[in-house]
């Protein structure tokens, strides 16, 4: 079973030391995305169609909205013990000196180099010794700021920007993207949502894919998957009534959501996470 053995949230990010034993579905995140292998079996993650390899050689970064998913070599019949850091969009904004690549990686293989590997070990250590929480801000900023300069390092432009320029750009995709953000909690029927908004069902699926980078079911359950942690975190509700809150008939069904699209079961989440400074 796959299990969190960490989790702390920071001002721009959180961090967490997952032990996974289970493929986690397609899905996005708002947030940028860096993945490392620590121990055990080693995992492919497949970021926007391609794989890529999280080993002792290599972790993987991914950018805000775009669609990946993990498995984990199943034929060692470990777990894979990986550092996951989830990095808030103003992040780079603030770090990012070209407009056009502010809320991207520029690739998704980040190289294992020494100053990427002792970031991650100060990170790991202080995830595990939970101690020292104040530093967890400037370890989970200098990691990323690591892996974000070199992604971009003798990097030419990437064909991922050319839907930048253009995202949000299109009133009935903005029209829907605040439909979904008012309506998360109810049961969404995208063709009724396509008709909401002017357009048929195939058309806006394209039209939002196009400009969003992910499909609108995807995006829906980031929705979801956000607002589960916030109120994990946040709240004294139980697990039950979070999943009643967020539209879901059980807490049955809530759990294998919240463990396909996050990792984890959400009581497992609650149980470790620690609020950073």
């Amino acid at each position: 079973m796959s299990v969190a053995v960490s989790v702390r949230h920071g001002s721009f990010g959180r961090a967490a030391i997952y032990e996974l034993n289970k493929p986690i579905i397609p899905h996005g995140h708002r947030e940028g995305h860096l993945i490392f292998y620590l121990d055990g079996a080693p995992a492919v993650i497949n970021v926007s169609g391609k794989d890529y390899a999280a080993n002792r050689l290599n972790g993987v970064a991914v950018s805000p909205w775009e669609p990946h998913s993990f498995d984990v070599d199943g034929s060692t019949h470990e777990a894979c013990l990986c550092l996951v850091l989830y990095i808030k969009p103003i992040w780079f904004l603030e770090a990012s000196q070209t407009a056009e690549f502010t809320l991207n990686f520029g690739r998704a293989k980040i190289r294992m180099t020494d100053e990427v590997q002792q970031w991650v070990h100060r990170l790991t250590s202080q995830l595990l010794e939970e101690e020292n929480e104040s530093q967890f801000n400037g370890y989970l900023y200098g990691t990323t700021a690591q892996c974000y300069q070199q992604s971009w390092k003798g990097h030419g432009g990437n064909p991922i920007f050319d839907n930048l320029r253009s995202r949000f750009s299109d009133y009935r995709v903005r029209r829907s993207l605040r439909l979904m953000q008012d309506n998360f909690a109810d049961t969404v029927e995208m063709e009724s949502l396509a008709r909401e908004v002017g357009l048929s069902r195939p058309h806006f699926f394209k039209l939002f894919k196009k400009q969003m980078g992910v499909t609108p079911n995807l995006y829906l359950n980031t929705l979801r998957s956000e607002k589960a942690i916030e109120y994990l975190m946040k709240t004294d509700k139980t697990v039950s009534d979070i999943g009643f809150d967020l539209g879901f008939s059980s807490q049955a069904s809530f759990t294998r959501f919240f463990a396909s699209n996050v990792g984890i079961p959400p009581s497992d989440y609650r149980r470790v996470a620690n609020v950073g400074a």
